[in-house]
């Protein structure tokens, strides 16, 4: 039985619009990216899953340990669940109320650590703490610099670069006794996030490479030296590095202990274009058929699901089964409807389904209040994403 009949036959029951994962995918990609941490514990990134059971499932299996969440709203809510005992926000927090929940939590205050970059925020945090020390990550700034800083490639992230001003800043945290250090974070988006195998784009992709060649080994040797330079002034519990599209190369670095992934789970279409991996789609969702305007046309119902980031066609989730589906330029996808143009078009009647990828991994669950299950040609079990939960954490 092909991917689309079992997809078809395992939700016969279900009107679309609906989202599934396809849970021997999943455990494929997971796999996978256990293999290519070589040993190196993963970190798992909430915010590419956004599904209570699924980040427990993944917890769950060897080689992973410990979430980095998004919000500090949704840190707190993960570790009153007990989802985990090992939890980093990723970004720093703002949010007075979410600290001093967090100081007034014992049990929480002991298993989430917050992100800290700048003065401010350590102002922030020890004034909401009441008292209670609060546990606290550096994010190093691990963009390429180069044209002596005149270019900056890769996210903009911490004011933090060079090991002087983190060692500088590490001290400063070091001097309150209301923060305790256990960590340092430096996210390569520019290898990480960026595929260097683009299709019909040969040159771009070469460009791509050497790029990355060179921030690896700039990042690499800078890294090392941050973590010296902070290790002689106190222990550290870990140091986070990487993302899925990076794992293997990150893994390297001796001065890296854990690295993180979250996207690699799902295997989202933005993550199609690396010649170091590849992933099988586990999260899908499928829009019925409701037009059929003319031949090599029909019509879906909604599906204008767009992605965050630059505003590009990239953005826009794309047709999977059947295969030999498109948009049409003018229109793409609809908030009420979206057309898709091509033969397949033609082998479709209306109520059939057309199963389509998100760009990123999380972001589909913004849409669905939950995920069905999918083991062979059957649903083994529908659960709530957050936002059937009723938890937006942004």
């Amino acid at each position: 039985m092909n991917l689309r009949d079992r997809y078809d036959s395992a939700t016969a029951g279900l009107d679309a619009p609906f989202a599934i994962v396809d849970l021997p995918a999943l455990r494929a990609n997971a796999a996978d990216l256990v293999r290519r941490a070589a040993g190196k514990p993963i970190r798992v990134a909430s915010k590419s899953v956004r599904c209570r059971a699924i980040l427990a499932e993944v917890l769950a299996m060897d080689g992973f340990a410990g979430i980095m969440a998004f919000t500090l709203p949704e840190a707190l809510w993960l570790a009153c669940e007990g989802v985990s005992d090992d939890i980093l926000v990723a970004y720093p927090t703002a949010d007075r109320s979410a600290l001093r929940e967090l100081a007034a939590d014992e049990h929480a205050a002991s298993v989430i650590t917050l992100m800290v970059d700048s003065v401010d925020h350590l102002d922030l945090v020890e004034r909401h703490s009441a008292g209670r020390q609060i546990r606290v990550c550096i994010d190093v700034d691990a963009s390429y610099r180069v044209l002596n800083g005149m270019l900056q490639i890769g996210p903009r992230r911490s004011p933090l670069h060079s090991p002087e001003q983190v060692r500088d800043f590490a001290e400063t945290v070091l001097k309150r006794p209301g923060l305790r250090l256990v960590g340092l974070m430096a996210y390569e988006g520019q290898i990480a996030g960026v595929g260097d195998a683009v299709p019909g784009q040969a040159a771009k992709s070469r460009v791509i490479r050497a790029m990355q060649k060179r921030s690896r080994l700039e990042l690499a040797r800078r890294r090392a030296a941050i973590v010296r330079a902070v290790r002689d002034l106190t222990d550290l519990e870990f140091v986070n590095g990487g993302g899925t599209g990076s794992v293997e190369a990150t893994v390297r670095e001796k001065a890296v202990t854990e690295v993180a992934a979250g996207s690699g789970l799902y295997q989202p279409h933005l993550f199609d274009y690396y010649s170091n991996f590849s992933g099988r789609p586990a999260a899908l969702f499928a829009l019925p058929v409701v037009r059929r305007p003319g031949p090599g046309v029909v019509t879906c119902l909604g599906g204008g699901y767009l992605a965050s980031g630059t505003a590009d066609s990239l953005r826009l989730p794309r047709p999977h089964l059947p295969t030999g589906l498109s948009y049409n330029s003018l229109e793409g996808a609809g908030e009420v409807q979206t057309p898709l143009h091509g033969d397949a078009a033609d082998l479709l009647s209306i109520g059939d389904r057309v199963w389509f990828r998100h760009t990123k991994a999380g972001e589909l669950c913004e849409r669905f209040a939950e995920l069905h299950l999918i083991e062979d040609d059957r649903i083994t079990a529908t659960v709530p994403t957050y936002r059937g939960e009723g938890k937006t954490f942004l």
